[in-house]
């Protein structure tokens, strides 16, 4: 897995919200071992540090031969994004394409102080 790396975010002061899409995210269903494709949207608004877009970039393509469920990808995303990081909130979308007739779309959020 690649590592998500970070830089000092240098507007500490204020919230503001960076919203970050990855529409060619490809993982691999662990059932079939057919690909699964999806857009991920990353959005958080930064505490100390802001993730830098190389390293996710590499970051995201390590799920290309990775076998995990929607669920379960999106909220590991979440939690590499949170421990990186260390927002002050986080919100992971995952919009993944038609299989089978079936559309999934994974939400998963998290808050430094507990709320959504």
């Amino acid at each position: 897995m690649s590592t998500l790396e970070t830089f000092p975010n240098s507007h500490q002061d204020r919230d503001y919200e960076i919203e970050i899409t990855c529409p060619e995210f490809t993982c691999v269903c662990p059932r079939t071992g057919q690909p699964d494709f999806a857009t991920i949207c990353i959005k958080y608004v930064p505490d100390e540090l802001c993730i830098e877009l190389k390293s996710l970039k590499l970051y995201m393509f390590s799920y290309r031969d990775k076998g995990q469920f929607h669920e379960s990808v999106t909220n590991a995303i979440l939690d590499d994004i949170v421990a990186a990081c260390r927002p002050r909130r986080a919100e992971i979308v995952g919009d993944f394409n038609v299989r089978g007739g079936i559309k999934t779309v994974v939400r998963a959020t998290y808050s430094k102080t507990g709320e959504p």
